[in-house]
């Protein structure tokens, strides 16, 4: 299983209905593929995770493994806010075909680092898959700390973290916890580029949605350590990941995907579509300097 390189975070396409739009999806996969996407992660916070039915979980797990016939791995998002759900979970990913999971520090309950410690090593003993740790505090309100993280690491089933704070502090900390047998994944399109140059072996990206290739660009260069083509890309889609960031995730990046005919805009309640205005003019904008887009804003 490889987990280096451009990792694309999908986005969940919804008809106009509010139902899984498999054909949209399959659309969304295909572009992936087409860009050099190396890995896609389904159903993580991109994904809408927690606004899918248990049954909608298993439908798009299953035909995101169907579909892309082992091109790439398959990363199940599985993290729950309890232990035993997580567990679960992850279990149900791993019968599904999926080759790994995201699990996201428990949300909302504020765990100590003892309890987060505990938490992944109980989901990697009994989960049945190779763990990805996911520390996204902006979003849980848990920060899981380089220490906690340095002692998950031996686990033999704990395989890497996707870091999404992107301060150089943690970066520099994260970089030091690199292994053979240990990835750091940035979690953050805005610093990857700074990531992967301090030693990230790859990005779980939001933009890569809507422009794999450039971004697969970005994490060949940073990653191979060539520092002046890795600026040049980076500047490149800075203004689309600048306009992404005007609209929480993934109001923004969903608003993009009619553009490319790669499903509709909407989300699902407590998120709702991009309004008509200043961010999605220049998400248009930012796009369209990239890629063909397939239909007009």
């Amino acid at each position: 299983m490889d987990i280096r390189g451009s990792i694309c975070a999908l986005a969940t396409p919804f008809g106009s209905d509010g139902a899984l739009d498999l054909d949209a999806f399959a659309r969304l996969l295909d572009y992936q593929i087409a860009g050099g996407t190396q890995a896609v992660v389904v159903a993580g916070s991109t994904g809408e995770a927690h606004m899918l039915e248990h049954a909608e979980f298993d439908q798009l797990l299953a035909f995101a493994v169907r579909h892309v016939a082992g091109s790439m791995a398959v990363i199940a998002g599985t993290g729950e806010a309890g232990t035993a759900k997580t567990v679960a979970l992850t279990r149900r990913a791993a019968e599904l075909g999926a080759d790994a999971a995201l699990v996201v520090t428990p949300y909302y309950v504020r765990p100590t680092q003892e309890g987060l410690r505990r938490h992944f090593i109980e989901v990697a003993d009994k989960g049945d898959l190779p763990v990805i740790l996911y520390n996204v505090p902006g979003r849980t309100g848990c920060d899981m700390l380089p220490e906690t993280v340095a002692v998950l690491r031996d686990h033999p089933r704990i395989v890497g973290i996707k870091e999404a704070r992107a301060d150089g502090e943690r970066i520099r900390a994260m970089a030091k916890l690199v292994r053979a047998d240990f990835v750091y994944l940035s979690g953050d399109d805005g610093t990857a580029r700074q990531a992967m140059l301090a030693g990230a072996a790859g990005t779980i990206s939001v933009v890569a949605n809507l422009v794999p290739g450039v971004f697969r660009e970005l994490c060949d260069a940073a990653v191979a350590g060539q520092a002046d083509v890795a600026e040049q890309v980076d500047a490149r889609l800075s203004p689309l990941v600048d306009a992404l960031n005007g609209a929480p995730n993934p109001i923004a990046v969903k608003a993009g995907l009619p553009l490319l005919g790669l499903g509709t805009a909407v989300p699902r309640l407590p998120l709702v579509e991009l309004a008509d205005g200043a961010v999605r003019q220049e998400i248009h904008r930012a796009l369209a300097r990239l890629v063909p887009l397939a239909v007009a804003a």
